[in-house]
């Protein structure tokens, strides 16, 4: 018995190692387009139905929360149908490689939203810039399973995040554009760098 839950191991430590070095196919442009649209719907209804995002930061980032929430669903739903059409056997070692490559940034950004709302709910105008920036570094780590250059994107929220950051330092005051434009944008970007690489020709093997 001892040896059996040896081989079993040893079996799925070798899937591992070769998820590690298989180009992630599991994202879809049309799904990054999707969650591009989300964001924009979110920042209308915000700019609509939300006379001053500042005095009912509940509503701003309750708002994004279901936002997110929605782009995760539908980033999942579509992940695991690619993962078993692309990947097969090792669909469920890939996917596990993905969420574990963007877990850290996600859970520092819920995280980082708890504290600040609990402890320094006066500093919560260094949000939008923040999980911007986080999401880069979410990005960033995935760069080695996807194509090279979606650090492309992960620049973009970089920059995009200081630069929220930045201008929000004027006024301390938050508006549902510097949350909804950078993402519009960054996701576009994505749905655009996986539409042309089709994750075949600019992944390192």
């Amino acid at each position: 018995m001892r040896d059996l839950d040896r081989a079993l191991a040893d079996i799925v430590a070798i899937r591992s190692q070769i998820a590690v070095g298989t180009a992630f196919r599991g994202y879809g442009p049309a799904t990054m387009a999707a969650t591009g649209a989300v964001a924009l719907v979110t920042a209308i209804l915000q700019f609509w139905l939300l006379g001053d995002p500042t005095g009912e930061p509940l509503g701003f980032f309750l708002g994004w929360f279901v936002a997110a929430t929605l782009s995760g669903l539908i980033i999942w739903i579509e992940m695991r149908a690619r993962s078993r059409r692309h990947h097969s056997g090792l669909a469920d070692a890939m996917i596990h490689q993905a969420i574990e490559q963007f877990l850290p940034a996600g859970v520092a950004g819920v995280l980082l939203a708890v504290v600040m709302w609990r402890f320094a709910s006066e500093a919560l105008w260094l949000l939008p810039g923040l999980w911007q920036i986080l999401v880069s570094l979410g990005i960033f780590a995935s760069v080695r399973s996807l194509p090279r250059s979606v650090a492309f994107a992960g620049a973009w929220y970089f920059i995009s995040g200081f630069a929220v950051v930045v201008l929000a330092s004027r006024t301390h005051m938050l508006s549902p554009w510097t949350m909804g434009l950078p993402f519009v944008i960054g996701q576009s970007v994505m749905a655009a760098i996986l539409y042309f690489a089709s994750g075949d020709n600019d992944v390192e093997d």
